[in-house]
Formats: C-alpha cells, sequence, structure tokens
C-alpha cells in the first residue's frame, strides 16, 4: 500500500460533521379539523332557539308583571279576549291563548278558573300565575258556545263547595264534576232524554246547586225539570257515592300523584 505525503493530502477538504436530521416544519390545524365541533356547536345552538321558539300547549300566554306585591289574592276580569288579574297597584298578570277569547271567570281561593270560546277550561295559580294547573275540554261545548242560548257561557262554571274544591262546568248536555286540586274529572250526569240543562238558570239551597233541565213537551213534570247537585254529584235518596279525596299512599299503595301542569 502506497503513503502519501503529508503535503500530498494538504488540498483535501476535512471531512464533514454528520448531518442533523430535519424537523418537519409543525402543522397549523386546517379550518376541516374545526368543522366537526363548529356543526356540534351550531347544532346545540339552533335545538335551543327551536325549543324557545315552541309554542306554548294550548296557546297559553302568561305575562306577569313586575313589582307586583302578589301579598293579597288579585281580583279577576276579563280584557281584550284574556284573563287578568288586578289589584290597587294595577295589573298583576294576564293569561292569553292564540286564536281564543275568555268567555266566563270564575275566582276562588287560589284558583282562577277560565272558560274558553273553543270550550277548553282552565286554573291558573291566582295570586302570582307560577302555571296553568290544568286545562278540560268539555264535549261540545265550542259549537253550542256560539250560539245565543249559550248567553256568553253564563253559568257554565259553578263552584259545588265553599272552598271551590269541586268545580261543575254546566252544559246543555251534561254536567260535569272536577276536583280542582289536580283537574280529575270525579262525576258526569247527563241530561235526560228529551231535556237539556240551562246554566244560566241556576239557583242556590244551602250545599245543593239547583240547575234548570227544561224538557220538550208540556207532559213533564216541573220537578223533573229541576236537578240537585252537590259535591258528590246528583242528589237522590240511598245514593252511594265515590268520594272527591285526594288518595293517599299507604303501606303497599302507591297513591295517584297530582295532575301534571297541561
Amino acid at each position: 500500500m502506497a503513503v502519501l505525503p503529508l503535503d500530498a493530502t494538504a488540498g483535501q477538504s476535512p471531512a464533514r460533521p454528520a448531518a442533523r436530521p430535519v424537523r418537519p416544519p409543525r402543522r397549523r390545524p386546517r379550518a376541516a379539523s374545526l368543522l366537526p365541533p363548529l356543526a356540534v356547536l351550531l347544532a346545540l345552538l339552533l335545538i335551543g332557539a327551536a325549543q324557545g321558539a315552541r309554542p306554548h300547549p294550548f296557546g297559553d300566554h302568561l305575562a306577569r308583571v313586575a313589582g307586583g306585591s302578589g301579598a293579597s289574592a288579585p281580583a279577576l276580569r276579563m280584557s281584550g279576549g284574556a284573563v287578568e288579574a288586578y289589584d290597587a297597584e294595577g295589573t298583576r298578570w294576564r293569561h292569553a291563548r292564540e286564536g281564543r277569547r275568555a268567555l266566563a271567570v270564575l275566582p276562588a281561593a287560589g284558583h282562577a278558573f277560565a272558560l274558553w270560546s273553543d270550550g277548553l277550561v282552565t286554573d291558573t295559580e291566582r295570586r302570582t300565575a307560577a302555571a296553568v294547573r290544568w286545562h278540560r275540554a268539555v264535549p261540545d261545548a265550542a259549537p253550542w258556545l256560539r250560539t245565543p242560548g249559550a248567553h256568553g257561557g253564563a253559568g257554565v262554571l259553578q263552584p259545588l263547595d265553599p272552598a271551590a274544591r269541586m268545580l261543575a262546568v254546566v252544559t246543555p248536555h251534561r254536567i260535569a264534576a272536577y276536583r280542582t286540586a289536580d283537574g280529575d274529572l270525579r262525576w258526569v250526569l247527563p241530561a235526560r232524554a228529551g231535556c237539556a240543562f240551562a246554566p244560566a238558570s241556576t239557583a242556590r239551597r244551602g250545599a245543593a246547586l239547583l240547575i234548570a233541565q227544561p224538557c220538550a213537551g208540556d207532559d213533564t213534570a216541573w220537578t223533573e225539570q229541576i236537578v240537585a247537585v252537590d259535591d258528590l254529584g246528583g242528589i237522590a235518596p240511598d245514593r252511594t257515592p265515590l268520594g272527591n279525596e285526594l288518595p293517599e299512599p299507604g303501606p303497599g299503595r302507591v297513591g295517584k300523584a297530582l295532575a301534571s301542569h297541561r
């Protein structure tokens, strides 16, 4: 092997150090990678907006006036097709329904009962209008309420006891009684064949509500053209009413809960 002299290698360049690995540049997150989270957020916003825009059940609109003391039960009136509660300070709350008019209103302790033009009966919490407790549709009432014979719904809503624990809804074909605590239908009394109840013609005698039931023809005794009812139903000898108390839970028994706001 030939050995080169030192001056023969002087012109050669020295050995280069090993090259360092080149790291790839950091990639900024692309807009496409942000689309799934944005889509989820947008969907949540749309769902929330849809829920907020969802119409209220039965078209209810409750408007409470800020600053009302709420110290006592307000009086009730009908104004512009709605039910209003008011006191010396002014209007406390207003209950309206889309496309419907309030025809009659009945105040009671803790309750504001109303009859509407579509035959619906409602119970609103009277002091603060915290909620509409229940809605009950009266069969065949809407067409009848549009007739002159309905007298604008006069006498349709009748309390059956001083505390208004039971409410009678009187229409020509039937009397329906509801427990006001939850709107539960407790009993129904149909009119006699060939007769019809007259809600606008009623009277009270003690605990009894007397309701006129005029009949077609002249062969019906006048005693059969008046019906007496109380909170338990039609007053008759030896009747066996079911009672109207709220059921109480007991051992091995599940009590019936109050109906939700409907």
